[in-house]
Protein backbone atom coordinates (compact mmCIF):
# COMPACT_ATOMS: atom_id res chain seq x y z
CA UNK A 1 0.00 0.00 0.00
CA UNK A 2 1.19 3.43 -1.01
CA UNK A 3 0.84 6.10 1.91
CA UNK A 4 -1.54 8.61 0.42
CA UNK A 5 -0.70 12.23 1.52
CA UNK A 6 -1.86 15.89 1.22
CA UNK A 7 0.39 17.47 -1.26
CA UNK A 8 -0.18 20.97 -0.33
CA UNK A 9 -1.37 22.96 2.56
CA UNK A 10 -5.06 24.47 2.90
CA UNK A 11 -5.16 27.67 3.55
CA UNK A 12 -7.11 27.42 7.16
CA UNK A 13 -3.90 25.71 8.23
CA UNK A 14 -1.64 28.39 7.12
CA UNK A 15 -3.71 31.00 8.64
CA UNK A 16 -3.85 29.25 11.89
CA UNK A 17 0.21 29.23 11.80
CA UNK A 18 0.56 32.79 11.16
CA UNK A 19 -1.93 33.46 13.85
CA UNK A 20 -0.56 31.45 16.22
CA UNK A 21 2.98 33.36 15.66
CA UNK A 22 1.60 36.58 15.68
CA UNK A 23 -0.37 35.78 19.40
CA UNK A 24 2.83 34.32 20.94
CA UNK A 25 5.18 37.51 19.38
CA UNK A 26 2.35 39.74 20.89
CA UNK A 27 2.74 37.97 24.42
CA UNK A 28 6.60 37.92 24.11
CA UNK A 29 6.32 41.45 23.97
CA UNK A 30 3.94 42.36 26.63
CA UNK A 31 5.69 39.53 28.55
CA UNK A 32 7.48 41.92 31.75
CA UNK A 33 10.30 39.62 31.94
CA UNK A 34 11.40 35.95 30.38
CA UNK A 35 9.20 33.29 32.11
CA UNK A 36 11.83 32.47 35.71
CA UNK A 37 12.12 28.60 34.31
CA UNK A 38 15.00 28.06 36.16
CA UNK A 39 16.49 24.85 37.23
CA UNK A 40 16.70 25.93 40.86
CA UNK A 41 12.23 27.49 40.48
CA UNK A 42 11.83 23.58 38.99
CA UNK A 43 13.72 21.40 42.03
CA UNK A 44 11.25 23.49 43.86
CA UNK A 45 8.40 22.59 42.62
CA UNK A 46 9.26 18.70 41.91
CA UNK A 47 10.15 19.02 45.54
CA UNK A 48 6.32 19.10 46.31
CA UNK A 49 5.71 16.23 44.35
CA UNK A 50 8.46 14.06 45.99
CA UNK A 51 12.23 13.66 46.38
CA UNK A 52 12.47 11.22 44.15
CA UNK A 53 11.58 13.41 41.08
CA UNK A 54 13.91 16.37 42.57
CA UNK A 55 16.76 14.11 43.02
CA UNK A 56 16.32 12.95 39.13
CA UNK A 57 15.83 16.68 37.47
CA UNK A 58 19.24 17.60 39.73
CA UNK A 59 20.95 14.94 37.79
CA UNK A 60 19.98 15.87 34.79
CA UNK A 61 20.78 18.96 34.99
CA UNK A 62 24.25 18.04 36.65
CA UNK A 63 24.43 15.66 33.33
CA UNK A 64 23.78 19.00 30.96
CA UNK A 65 26.32 20.87 32.71
CA UNK A 66 29.49 18.26 32.73
CA UNK A 67 28.11 16.24 29.55
CA UNK A 68 26.11 18.49 27.44
CA UNK A 69 25.79 16.12 23.78
CA UNK A 70 25.16 13.18 25.63
CA UNK A 71 22.88 14.85 28.12
CA UNK A 72 20.84 15.82 24.95
CA UNK A 73 21.38 12.79 22.72
CA UNK A 74 20.32 10.66 25.28
CA UNK A 75 17.14 12.95 25.66
CA UNK A 76 16.46 12.15 22.03
CA UNK A 77 16.72 9.00 22.56
CA UNK A 78 14.15 8.53 24.99
CA UNK A 79 11.89 10.99 23.44
CA UNK A 80 11.96 8.90 20.04
CA UNK A 81 11.90 5.46 21.76
CA UNK A 82 8.66 7.18 23.12
CA UNK A 83 6.91 7.94 20.29
CA UNK A 84 7.46 5.12 18.20
CA UNK A 85 6.51 2.69 21.06
CA UNK A 86 3.53 4.95 21.29
CA UNK A 87 2.56 4.89 17.67
CA UNK A 88 2.89 1.44 17.27
CA UNK A 89 0.72 -0.06 20.28
CA UNK A 90 -1.70 3.15 20.43
CA UNK A 91 -2.42 4.51 17.03
CA UNK A 92 -1.11 2.12 14.26
CA UNK A 93 -2.17 -1.05 16.82
CA UNK A 94 0.06 -2.96 14.66
CA UNK A 95 2.84 -6.24 15.97
CA UNK A 96 5.06 -4.41 17.59
CA UNK A 97 8.50 -4.04 15.61
CA UNK A 98 11.13 -3.90 17.72
CA UNK A 99 13.69 -3.00 14.45
CA UNK A 100 11.63 -0.31 14.02
CA UNK A 101 11.54 1.27 17.14
CA UNK A 102 15.52 0.62 17.21
CA UNK A 103 15.55 2.74 14.19
CA UNK A 104 13.81 5.26 15.62
CA UNK A 105 15.77 5.50 18.94
CA UNK A 106 19.04 4.73 17.44
CA UNK A 107 17.67 8.34 14.94
CA UNK A 108 17.10 10.18 18.16
CA UNK A 109 20.86 9.58 20.14
CA UNK A 110 23.39 9.61 16.91
CA UNK A 111 21.07 12.54 14.99
CA UNK A 112 18.59 14.58 16.09
CA UNK A 113 20.12 14.87 19.64
CA UNK A 114 23.76 15.44 18.29
CA UNK A 115 22.69 18.03 15.47
CA UNK A 116 19.98 19.99 17.43
CA UNK A 117 22.92 20.41 20.61
CA UNK A 118 25.12 22.19 17.61
CA UNK A 119 22.93 24.07 15.96
CA UNK A 120 20.40 25.29 19.06
CA UNK A 121 23.82 26.59 20.18
CA UNK A 122 24.74 28.10 17.94
CA UNK A 123 21.85 29.71 16.99
CA UNK A 124 21.22 30.94 20.53
CA UNK A 125 25.41 32.32 19.82
CA UNK A 126 24.34 34.08 16.72
CA UNK A 127 20.60 35.66 17.87
CA UNK A 128 20.84 36.29 21.28
CA UNK A 129 18.11 37.35 23.48
CA UNK A 130 14.34 36.78 23.86
CA UNK A 131 12.91 39.80 22.10
CA UNK A 132 10.27 39.81 19.29
CA UNK A 133 12.75 40.53 16.38
CA UNK A 134 15.44 37.75 17.70
CA UNK A 135 12.24 35.49 18.63
CA UNK A 136 10.87 35.90 15.01
CA UNK A 137 14.01 35.40 13.18
CA UNK A 138 15.33 32.30 15.08
CA UNK A 139 11.74 30.36 14.29
CA UNK A 140 12.06 31.91 10.93
CA UNK A 141 15.73 30.34 9.91
CA UNK A 142 15.00 27.26 11.88
CA UNK A 143 11.42 26.02 9.93
CA UNK A 144 12.81 27.81 6.49
CA UNK A 145 16.32 26.83 6.67
CA UNK A 146 16.79 23.91 9.88
CA UNK A 147 13.29 21.80 8.86
CA UNK A 148 14.08 20.87 5.63
CA UNK A 149 17.86 19.94 6.21
CA UNK A 150 16.53 17.92 9.32
CA UNK A 151 13.79 16.20 7.13
CA UNK A 152 16.59 15.02 4.79
CA UNK A 153 18.64 13.55 7.60
CA UNK A 154 15.97 12.12 8.74
CA UNK A 155 15.16 10.42 5.51
CA UNK A 156 18.19 9.36 4.62
CA UNK A 157 18.89 7.77 8.10
CA UNK A 158 15.55 5.67 7.59
CA UNK A 159 17.10 4.55 4.03
CA UNK A 160 20.40 3.78 5.17
CA UNK A 161 19.45 1.56 8.32
CA UNK A 162 17.29 -0.54 6.14
CA UNK A 163 20.17 -0.72 4.05
CA UNK A 164 18.10 0.42 0.84
CA UNK A 165 19.39 3.33 -0.48
CA UNK A 166 18.05 3.50 -3.51
CA UNK A 167 14.46 4.63 -1.41
CA UNK A 168 15.91 7.52 -0.30
CA UNK A 169 16.03 10.22 -3.43
CA UNK A 170 12.37 8.57 -3.99
CA UNK A 171 11.76 8.93 -1.05
CA UNK A 172 12.45 12.61 0.00
CA UNK A 173 10.72 13.69 -3.69
CA UNK A 174 7.29 12.06 -2.15
CA UNK A 175 7.48 13.08 0.90
CA UNK A 176 10.06 16.15 2.11
CA UNK A 177 6.79 18.44 1.44
CA UNK A 178 4.46 16.78 3.41
CA UNK A 179 6.93 16.42 6.56
CA UNK A 180 8.60 19.89 6.43
CA UNK A 181 5.04 21.55 6.27
CA UNK A 182 3.64 19.36 9.10
CA UNK A 183 6.50 20.57 11.03
CA UNK A 184 5.27 24.22 10.27
CA UNK A 185 1.72 23.47 11.67
CA UNK A 186 3.71 22.43 14.90
CA UNK A 187 7.03 23.89 15.73
CA UNK A 188 6.38 27.79 14.35
CA UNK A 189 4.13 28.45 17.39
CA UNK A 190 6.03 25.50 19.77
CA UNK A 191 9.12 27.15 18.92
CA UNK A 192 7.99 30.62 19.39
CA UNK A 193 7.61 30.07 22.67
CA UNK A 194 10.57 27.75 23.19
CA UNK A 195 12.85 30.83 21.83
CA UNK A 196 11.25 33.37 23.79
CA UNK A 197 11.07 31.39 27.04
CA UNK A 198 12.97 28.11 27.64
CA UNK A 199 17.06 28.51 28.68
CA UNK A 200 19.23 27.75 25.96
CA UNK A 201 20.24 24.58 27.95
CA UNK A 202 17.26 22.93 28.55
CA UNK A 203 16.04 23.70 24.50
CA UNK A 204 16.01 19.96 23.83
CA UNK A 205 14.51 18.67 26.48
CA UNK A 206 11.28 21.23 25.61
CA UNK A 207 11.89 19.78 21.85
CA UNK A 208 11.57 16.39 22.86
CA UNK A 209 8.62 16.77 25.39
CA UNK A 210 7.38 18.43 22.47
CA UNK A 211 8.13 16.35 19.77
CA UNK A 212 7.12 13.27 21.15
CA UNK A 213 3.45 13.86 19.69
CA UNK A 214 5.72 15.09 16.46
CA UNK A 215 7.59 11.93 16.75
CA UNK A 216 4.17 9.74 15.79
CA UNK A 217 3.86 11.44 12.55
CA UNK A 218 7.86 10.72 11.98
CA UNK A 219 7.38 7.34 13.34
CA UNK A 220 4.59 6.69 10.90
CA UNK A 221 6.10 8.19 7.73
CA UNK A 222 9.53 6.69 8.77
CA UNK A 223 8.15 3.38 8.47
CA UNK A 224 6.05 3.57 4.98
CA UNK A 225 9.29 5.42 2.92
CA UNK A 226 8.66 4.71 -0.88
CA UNK A 227 7.27 1.41 -1.56
CA UNK A 228 7.91 -0.05 -5.15
CA UNK A 229 4.28 -1.21 -6.73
Amino acid sequence: LRLKLPTNIPATTMRCSILALLLALTAVEARPKALPLKPLALNKALAVRGGGATELWDAYNTALEETPLIAKCSTSLTGFAIADGMTQTLIEKIPFDLKRLVRMASFGFLVHGSTGHFFYQFLDGKIPGTDPMSVALKVGIDQTLWAPVFMTMFFTYMGLFDMAPETIIPTIKKLMFVAVSSSWKCWIPAHTINFAFVPSNLRLFYINAIQIGFNCFLSIIGSKGVKED
